[in-house]
């Protein structure tokens, strides 16, 4: 018996060793980080920030590769399908890991069982910012415009974002009719909306803000609990009269659930010291967004809980994708 116990033992141990011996020599090639949106937007501007950092500390080359599609589900699924060897890792965001599992009715990955989640990043209010030559200034002349139009329609840089469900959560507590017009990324929807083909959108605080800095497109208020003060002037959305109304979105990086675990806890630290960097803490100050910093287990709770809310908002407002 103890024979047989002994060689279970060294056939577990030979299995493991290898891969504790990779996790201690990792990375010894570049590394692959996936955006599942365009460049431009808030997750590509994040992804480009905090991945020179960590080229540095790795002193391995950290490539950004852009693949988006559905809502940001192509990317994710990319990233989930993909060895666990730790050289590819994944931008993820609140839409393709806590909204889309509600909205559509099949996904092809299950984020907490084909991911493992590593590090929370960066918290970010949304911006609802209009074209500067639409008869608007607030969100009431807003709500005055779809009623007496019959409906408007709004940008936002996909389908099952929250810039999505931000939009839905506007429609529904103002009583109004509004047509989503989902793009592939937060680029082309703000070149739109500044164009005048859109009178609206509904994006992310760090990528809208340039535009609005620029003078290129007008804020009419945020989707947070408080004002920005980046922004101080710009009412919340229950400031403007919409109750109840709070809709943040997130950034985190995850990996393939096979992943060592010395390889996540690597990669967490590094992560969470780059976030916490005076430079960057500021850059990301300055993009309108909030250092969060949690590890794997917070950012795991984290997303437990987003994804609760954001099914019984799915579920209240009876919407579904394709």
């Amino acid at each position: 018996m103890m024979q047989r116990t002994a060689s279970l033992f060294l056939a577990a141990a030979a299995v493991i060793a290898p891969t504790l011996a990779h996790a201690d020599n990792w990375p010894t090639r570049p590394i692959k980080w996936i955006v599942p949106y365009p460049p431009g937007g808030s997750t590509d501007m994040l992804a480009r920030l905090v991945g020179q950092k960590l080229s540095e500390r790795l002193g391995q080359s950290v490539v950004i590769e852009n693949k988006p599609g559905a809502g940001g589900n192509l990317g994710t699924d990319f990233v989930a399908k993909q060895p666990g060897d730790g050289y590819t890792i994944l931008m993820g965001n609140i839409g393709p890991i806590s909204i889309n599992p509600s909205l559509y009715p099949s996904l092809p990955y299950s984020p907490l069982k084909d991911l493992t989640p590593v590090t929370l990043l960066m918290e970010v209010p949304n911006l609802l910012v209009v074209n500067n030559d639409f008869p608007a200034h607030t969100v009431k002349e807003l709500t005055e415009q779809a009623k007496s139009k019959g409906s408007l329609s709004y940008a936002t840089p996909g389908a099952g974002t929250s810039l999505h469900l931000a939009g839905e959560l506007y429609a529904n507590s103002s009583k109004i009719k509004l047509t989503h017009v989902p793009y592939k990324g937060s680029s082309p929807g703000l070149a739109d909306t500044m164009g005048g083909h859109i009178p609206m959108m509904f994006d992310n605080m760090p990528s809208a803000l340039q535009m609005v800095k620029a003078g290129k497109l007008r804020a009419v208020a945020i989707t947070s609990a408080k004002r920005s003060p980046q922004l101080p002037d710009v009412p919340t959305m229950e400031e403007a009269g919409v109750p109840n109304y709070q809709v943040t979105g997130w950034f985190g990086v995850l990996v393939p659930s096979s992943t060592p675990q010395p390889i996540v806890q690597r990669l967490s630290k590094e992560l969470v010291e780059i976030v916490k960097s005076s430079d960057v803490e500021k850059r990301i100050a300055d993009m309108g967004g909030m250092v969060s910093a949690e590890g794997p287990a917070q950012f795991t709770g984290f997303i437990q809980a987003e994804t609760k809310k954001w099914r019984t908002l799915v579920q209240s407002a009876n919407i579904t994708l394709q």
